[in-house]
């Protein structure tokens, strides 16, 4: 199955403006991971952007799983991109 990473940004004041929705997103992030979508999730180290590698049937999967997280649907996370990963090693 294609593997897919995905980049996106984090708002102006994430670390607050993220506190009502993060049990959600968590939960949601797990099913991901227990279903076996997801591979591994995380912001980067000054919580600016977010990083994810996506095990899919397709990029329109991916964008669906992006979409329906509230981190998406209430504008912590402000904009992701997604490309098809070949993993060389």
């Amino acid at each position: 199955m294609p593997k897919y990473i995905m980049w996106g940004s984090y708002c102006k004041d994430v670390l607050s403006k993220r506190e009502p929705y993060r049990q959600a997103h968590l939960e949601g992030l797990a099913k991901q991971k227990e279903s076996g979508v997801l591979i591994t999730l995380g912001p980067t180290k000054d919580v600016t952007q977010v990083f994810g590698i996506y095990e899919a049937e397709d990029e329109t999967t991916v964008s669906q799983l992006v979409e329906a997280d509230p981190y998406w649907q209430n504008g912590i996370w402000t904009e992701y991109a997604i490309k098809e990963w070949i993993q060389a090693f």
